[in-house]
């Protein structure tokens, strides 16, 4: 009987389609924030810690940004975990204690959400105790 590799190539072939729409809604996050007048400093910075997506800075603060792409703004809101948060926030300590020049620069939270048509929706100071 021969052997049935569809299910790990169907698998292989979703992970490889929701890698590249990850990496492309990071790359219209970045250029959202380029257009901002932000600079993107760093992409999927990682550390002991964890990864932070993308780490941008603006004239003032730097911005530690988790993207997360879904169908709605809202099905890509409802994807980010207390644990992930957590995470995010380790990685952006050590990224910081690293730069002894961003000790003195305020920091950011920001969340960005892309939709199936790709549109991108920021939030803000996301992640705020």
């Amino acid at each position: 009987m021969p052997l049935d590799f569809s299910a790990t190539s169907s698998r292989r072939h979703r992970g490889r389609r929701n890698y590249d729409a990850g990496r492309m809604a990071e790359e219209s996050v970045a250029n959202a924030y380029e257009a901002r007048g932000a600079r993107v400093a760093e992409r999927r910075w990682r550390g002991e810690g964890g990864e932070v997506d993308i780490v941008a800075e603006l004239p003032d603060t730097l911005v530690f940004i988790e993207v997360k792409q879904s169908s709605t703004f809202d099905r890509a809101a409802e994807a980010i975990t207390p644990r992930q948060v957590t995470r995010i926030r380790n990685a952006a300590a050590e990224y910081v204690g690293r730069y002894p020049t961003a000790l003195s620069t305020p920091v950011r939270f920001d969340l960005a959400l892309v939709n199936g048509r790709g549109e991108v929706q920021i939030l803000e100071n996301a992640f705020i105790d």
